[in-house]
């Protein structure tokens, strides 16, 4: 189906593609992405890129005109992929661990390798923001005959980094953006320490009949890497209260926000991504600061094993992914060797004060992998990308080009 909007040329394609790609005559799945073009080049023999979404377990963006694509789209036709499980592919759904095992980058890249080929792409570019930036280091990895360029906006791992050590740093850094936070705002640090007594108090019940926690709120930091982040809950919170009670629109906004609702694949697959041959045992509940049980704290990018009782749209995978956590037969996702003598020309924007992928990681990563440029920045949060998009691409670009 073709689509036209402002500035923008759309066709929706569909594949079906192997649950385990080890075993093409098993189960299938669906695989959406959508083509999107400037309409003056649409008819054009132009390059492709697939974007690889940020997440894990996040569709592809819906777009309303060009946007953050638009400098992509003067020289390029972009494939806006909903990785397995995500958005219009076959959706996530209550299945054991063994069918989840099948939802890491490495299959993801299968799945793009098998669309490629489709298509009839001799090669493509890579737009990887954030977890899509892993899933570029997998595709480099795994099969980089099939790439001519890739860029990564906020998303280089670190190699061999457990998720231990992940956390060990993110930790800190939520601690230290909390206090940015109340620099900012300082009036709110009263409001959150009386939602917090309230919550602890009283039974409060979202619109979903969830219960709020204090710790399900506390969990609204996750906005604070963002580049509006404190926008977001300081406007949340100047609404909070209708009389002695929070307010309906207080509750629906945080349920929302918090609810995993069209998303279980990012609680279930995100301490997973950080697994390689060892179980994560739930190291972001393990790792977790004892302070951080005070009123006026906040967490970030942490999915704890309470959120698979307390949230309605967790509660059906609460054994997978309990089974997940304990799995330590799980294989690599990057292959050093092969990263060290990389070819494939790659440009990655690195953000300095990144809350979620740690800058040293990604340095570190940087100088590990061939053939790669960084561009090192604090001029923008983790949504860089999104935030000012034709900047952030045109600058990836001419690193490509070698032009800056």
């Amino acid at each position: 189906m073709r689509v036209t909007m402002p500035g923008l040329t759309a066709v929706d394609h569909e594949f079906t593609v192997p649950l385990n790609h080890d075993d093409p005559g098993g189960a299938s799945i669906r695989v959406f992405a959508r083509e999107i073009a400037d309409p003056a080049r649409a008819g054009d023999d132009l390059p492709w890129a697939v974007f690889l979404q940020g997440g894990p377990g996040g569709k592809s963006p819906r777009l309303s005109g060009q946007a953050h694509f638009r400098h992509i789209l003067k020289t390029h036709r972009v494939l806006l992929l909903d990785q397995r499980g995500t958005g219009r592919s076959t959706p996530a759904q209550p299945a054991g661990a063994d069918y989840y095992r099948h939802f890491r980058a490495d299959a993801i890249v299968r799945d793009c390798e098998h669309i490629r080929k489709a298509l009839g792409i001799p090669q493509w570019d890579t737009w990887g923001q954030s977890y899509g930036g892993f899933i570029t280091l997998t595709y480099l990895s795994l099969a980089p005959e099939g790439l001519r360029a890739c860029h990564v906006t906020g998303g280089l791992a670190g190699l061999d980094a457990t998720a231990d050590e992940v956390y060990a740093r993110t930790y800190p850094r939520v601690c230290d953006k909390t206090a940015a936070y109340y620099r900012r705002y300082p009036g709110d640090a009263v409001k959150v320490e009386r939602i917090a007594h309230h919550l602890e108090a009283n039974e409060v019940l979202l619109p979903d009949g969830d219960r709020l926690t204090h710790r399900r709120f506390q969990t609204l930091g996750q906005q604070f890497g963002m580049s509006d982040g404190y926008e977001s809950v300081h406007w949340l919170l100047d609404e909070a209260w209708h009389g002695d009670r929070l307010s309906d629109v207080f509750l629906y906004q945080v349920m929302a926000i918090t609810g995993f609702i069209g998303s279980p694949l990012y609680a279930l697959m995100h301490e997973p991504t950080y697994a390689q041959g060892a179980a994560t045992a739930w190291s972001a509940e393990r790792l977790r600061p004892k302070d951080l049980d005070e009123p006026g704290t906040f967490t970030g990018e942490m999915i704890y094993p309470w959120m698979f009782d307390e949230i309605r749209a967790l509660r059906p995978y609460k054994e997978t992914a309990h089974a997940l956590a304990a799995d330590a037969t799980w294989g690599p996702l990057y292959d050093p060797v092969r990263l060290a003598a990389n070819q494939v020309p790659v440009a990655a924007v690195v953000y300095h004060d990144d809350m979620y992928v740690d800058a040293g990681f990604s340095l570190e990563t940087a100088a590990r992998v061939g053939n790669v440029r960084t561009w090192i920045t604090n001029e923008y949060e983790h949504n860089g990308f999104r935030a000012d998009g034709e900047k952030v691409t045109a600058r990836l670009m001419d690193m490509i080009a070698g032009q800056v």
